[in-house]
C-alpha cells in the first residue's frame, strides 16, 4: 500500500486542482494475489479478503488508513482482480466524502516491483507516500513517522525511505516464531537509526551474520538487534519509484530493493527506522501469523480495531466477560459452555454440551451438540455436526464436517469440503476441492518477502486468474459427482501433500501451538552465544553495540569461497555478453543482481569484471605476448565504459591494480612480464587515473621486498608519471 503527502503549498504557475491533489495524504493498497502459505484457500480468494475475526483482512488496513489521516487510496488488483474490485464497490469504503478508494488492475504484474513501476507510469504519486500491502493490521499514527522523515529528507536528499519496526515479544523462546516469520538480523546506527544491514535468513538460521567492516569506518557504534519485527509500513520519497522503474531485477521490497540499496555504494541511497513503542503494527504472512494477530485483535491490542467496534465492513458484537465477543443474533443451547477470548458471528446456532474456547466462530454457522472447538478459525456458513473435535484448525466457508468427524492440529479445510463421517484427519493436512498441481509455481507474488519455500504451486505461465477460477469450477463440480475416499467415507476433498520444507514448514507456519520439542530446542538456540562476523571472518561481541577498535583483518575463506563463485558467475555473464552482443546496461543489471545476491560491493564487481577482460584476452588466440596485448587492448577498448561504470573512486581503481597484481602472481602468471604494459594501457584509456597509480605505488614503499616486484617493474612509468605531474603543478 502506498500513502503519500504532496509538496509544498503555492507553487507558481500550477493551478489550485493540482495543489490541492499534491496536498492530500494518499495511498496505494497493494492487493497480492496468490500467497503461498495460505494456499490452498487462496486458490478460490485472494488473501485480503480473507476473514480476520470476521472482517476481511483489506478492511483493517483501509480502516487505519483512513483513522490514520489518508484522503485518497489506489487498491493496485493483479489476479483475482475482479473479486477484490466487486467487494470494494460493494462494501461501504465507495462514495466516502472525504475518503476516496479507488483501483487500479494489472494482471501482468508479478511482483510488488512490478506493481510499483506501474505506479509510477501513472504518476499517480508525487511526493513522499507510505507503502504496506492489504493484510496489514495496524493502530499506529503516523504523524511522527512522516515528521521525522520530512526532517531527514530536508536535511539529506538520499534519505528515501523510513521503516517501520516494533519490538518483538519479551520471550527469548517466541520472539521470532509468534508470527512465523524468519529469524531477522537488523544492524542499526543508534545515532541516526540508518540501517544498516538486513536479513532474515542469516546463514539458514545458524544465528551467525557476516558484517562488511566498512560499516564502522565512519560509524562510532552499531547495535545490532534480532529482537526487531518488522511492521512492513514503509514510507518512502519519489525517488523509490524511480529506482523500481531503472533497475528491473528489483521485484521483492526487502529481498531485492532493501538489500540492494544497503549494498549500493555508488549513488548513496539511505534506509532509516522509526521504532514504535505503545502502537500496534504487524503483517500476516502465514497461518501462524494469522493466528497470532487474530489474537491481538481479541485481547484488543489493536483497538479501536476490535470485534465490539463496528468500522466499515463488520458487524459489531457485544463484549462479554472473561473477553467473549457475540454478535446480536446467536442460537445458544443453555448447556453449551463458551470459553474466554472467543468471538461467535451473527446467525450461528450452537447445540447442546458443546465446548468452544480460544476460538473464532463466523455467521451463519450450524454447530451440533458434544462438539469440542479450541483454537479454531471457524469462517461462514459451516457445518458441524455431533460429536466433532477441532483442535487449533482452520475451516474454509461453506465447509461441512460430519459426525463423529475430527481435525488434529494444523488442518486446512479449503472451501466446501465435506469430511467423512468418523473420519480424522490428520495434523496439518491441507484439504481442497482442488486436487493439488503437480507442475511447479514459477511466478513472483506481490509480496514483500520470499514467500515460495516449501509450497506446491499453481502453473501460472500460461494460466490467467480467469482461467484458474474456471478451472477451479469444473473440479469443483466434478467432485461433488463423486466420493471421495481421502477424506472419510461421503467426504469429498483431496488431502494434499507437504512441500518441500515438510514438517519443518508445517509447524513454523501453522496455526497449532509450537510443539514441545520445538520449544526446547528453540529455547537452547536462544541462548547460544550469537556469533557476529565481519566480512575479513573477524568474530565479534554478541553485545548490543559493536566498537571500531573491536574489527582485525583476519581472513575468511568462506568468503573467499563466496567471492570465487562470484568471480565465476560474473565471468559467464560478460563471456554471454560479448558472444551474444549484449548491450552494456543489460550486462550492469545482471552483474547488479549477482552482487545484491552474495551481498558484495561495486569495488567485487570491477574486480570481477577486470578479471574477465584479462581472461578473454587471454583465451583469444596469441602467438606473442604482444599479441596478447593487442587482446587485451581490443577488449578494454569495447567495454572501459562497463568497467568504469562500478570504478567511482579512486580506492577502487587502486583495488583493480591490487587484483592485476594477484592475477600475475597466482591465475594468469602470462601477465606477469607484461605488467607495465597493461597499467600504462588503462591509464592511457582513462580507466585508471595518475592518481590511483601514484598511490599504489606509494603504499607499495612501504611494504616487504618480496612485495614490491611489480613496483620495480613500474619504476620508470612511475617516475615519468611523478615529472608530468611535477610540470603541471
Amino acid at each position: 500500500m502506498v500513502a503519500k503527502k504532496g509538496g509544498n503549498r503555492g507553487v507558481v504557475g500550477e493551478d489550485a486542482e493540482e495543489e490541492l491533489k499534491r496536498d492530500r495524504l494518499q495511498a496505494i493498497l497493494l492487493a497480492d494475489s496468490f500467497a503461498t502459505k495460505f494456499r490452498p484457500i487462496t486458490l478460490e480468494r485472494p488473501k485480503v479478503l480473507l476473514p480476520l475475526v470476521n472482517v476481511p483482512m483489506i478492511d483493517y488496513t483501509l480502516a487505519w488508513l483512513e483513522s490514520a489521516g489518508v484522503e485518497e487510496v489506489f487498491v493496485f488488483c493483479c489476479a483475482h482482480s475482479k473479486q477484490v474490485i466487486d467487494y470494494l464497490k460493494n462494501s461501504k469504503w465507495f462514495g466516502q466524502p472525504n475518503f476516496s478508494v479507488s483501483t487500479i488492475e494489472s494482471h501482468n504484474s508479478m511482483s510488488a516491483g512490478d506493481a510499483l513501476r506501474l505506479i509510477y507510469e501513472r504518476h499517480v504519486i508525487s511526493g513522499d507516500f507510505i507503502l504496506v500491502t492489504g493484510d496489514t493490521v495496524s493502530n499506529m499514527p503516523l504523524t511522527l513517522a512522516l515528521k521525522e522523515h520530512k526532517e531527514r529528507r530536508r536535511k539529506d536528499n538520499n534519505a528515501v525511505m523510513t521503516i517501520v519496526i516494533t519490538q518483538s515479544k519479551p520471550s527469548s523462546i517466541t520472539n521470532q516464531s509468534r508470527l512465523g516469520m524468519e529469524e531477522l538480523f537488523m544492524a542499526i546506527d543508534p545515532d541516526t537509526k540508518q540501517l544498516l544491514y538486513y536479513e532474515d535468513k542469516a546463514n539458514d538460521l545458524k544465528g551467525t551474520i557476516s558484517l562488511d567492516k566498512g560499516l564502522l569506518m565512519d560509524k562510532t557504534s552499531i547495535s545490532l538487534h534480532n529482537d526487531k519485527q518488522d511492521c512492513y509500513i514503509d514510507i518512502c520519497s519519489p525517488e523509490v519509484l524511480s529506482l523500481f522503474t531503472d533497475n528491473f531485477d528489483y521485484q521483492h521490497l526487502r529481498r531485492h530493493f532493501v538489500k540492494g540499496l544497503l549494498v549500493d555504494d555508488i549513488m548513496g541511497y539511505k534506509i532509516f527506522t522509526h521504532e514504535i513503542h505503545s502502537s500496534y503494527a504487524a503483517r500476516i504472512d502465514n497461518y501462524r501469523g494469522y493466528d497470532t494477530i487474530s489474537k491481538d485483535i481479541i485481547q484488543r491490542w489493536t483497538y479501536p480495531l476490535v470485534p465490539d467496534v463496528q468500522f466499515f465492513g463488520n458487524c459489531a458484537t457485544k463484549l462479554e466477560r472473561r473477553g467473549m465477543y457475540r454478535a446480536s443474533e446467536v442460537g445458544l443451547s443453555r448447556s453449551a459452555q463458551i470459553g474466554p477470548f472467543t468471538v461467535i458471528g451473527n446467525g450461528t446456532s450452537i447445540g447442546s454440551n458443546t465446548e468452544i474456547s480460544d476460538s473464532v466462530v463466523g455467521e451463519g454457522c450450524i454447530i451440533g451438540s458434544n462438539v469440542s472447538i479450541e483454537g479454531c478459525y471457524i469462517w461462514n456458513n459451516v457445518t458441524i455436526e455431533d460429536g466433532c473435535k477441532l483442535k487449533h484448525a482452520i475451516v474454509c466457508d461453506g465447509v461441512i464436517m460430519k459426525s463423529g468427524a475430527g481435525l488434529e492440529p494444523g488442518v486446512v479445510l479449503s472451501f466446501k469440503v465435506v469430511v467423512g463421517q468418523q473420519f480424522t484427519v490428520p495434523a496439518y493436512s491441507k484439504v481442497s476441492l482442488l486436487q493439488q498441481p503437480v507442475k511447479q509455481d514459477s511466478d513472483e507474488e506481490l509480496e514483500y518477502a520470499d514467500n515460495s519455500r516449501g509450497v506446491i504451486g499453481i502453473p501460472s505461465n500460461s494460466n490467467t486468474p480467469e482461467k484458474l477460477n474456471q478451472q477451479f469450477s469444473t473440479k469443483l463440480s466434478d467432485s461433488h459427482r463423486q466420493t471421495v475416499s481421502e477424506v472419510g467415507n461421503g467426504g469429498v476433498g483431496f488431502i494434499w501433500s507437504l512441500g518441500e520444507g515438510g514438517h519443518e514448514e508445517e509447524w513454523r507456519h501453522s496455526v497449532a501451538p509450537i510443539p514441545a520439542d520445538r520449544l526446547v530446542e528453540i529455547s537452547k538456540t536462544a541462548t547460544d552465544e550469537l556469533e557476529i562476523s565481519n566480512r575479513d571472518g573477524n568474530v565479534l561481541p554478541p553485545s548490543g553495540e559493536l566498537e571500531p577498535d573491536s574489527v582485525d583483518n583476519d581472513s575468511d575463506e568462506d568468503i573467499r569461497d563466496d567471492y570465487a563463485y562470484f568471480e565465476k558467475e560474473v565471468e559467464a555473464t560478460f563471456l554471454r555478453a560479448v558472444h551474444e552482443n549484449v548491450t552494456e546496461d543489460h550486462v550492469i543489471l545482471e552483474v547488479n543482481s549477482l552482487r545484491l545476491s552474495y551481498n558484495l560491493t561495486s569495488t567485487d564487481c570491477a574486480s570481477a569484471l577486470f578479471y574477465s577482460m584479462m581472461k578473454l584476452a587471454l583465451d583469444t588466440p596469441h602467438d606473442t605476448p604482444g599479441e596478447l596485448v593487442k587482446n587485451f587492448a581490443t577488449a578494454i577498448t569495447k567495454w572501459q565504459k562497463l568497467l568504469k561504470y562500478y570504478l567511482t573512486s579512486i580506492d577502487e581503481e587502486i583495488e583493480v591494480i591490487l587484483k592485476f597484481e594477484e592475477m600475475c602472481l597466482e591465475s594468469t602468471k602470462e601477465y606477469s612480464p607484461l605488467f607495465v604494459q597493461v597499467l600504462h594501457l588503462l591509464y592511457d584509456k582513462d580507466v585508471i587515473q595518475e592518481e590511483a597509480i601514484l598511490n599504489w605505488a606509494a603504499e607499495k614503499e612501504e611494504a616487504d621486498e618480496s612485495d614490491k616486484l611489480f613496483l620495480k617493474q613500474a619504476e620508470k612509468f612511475i617516475q615519468w608519471l611523478n615529472e608530468a605531474s611535477e610540470e603541471e603543478d
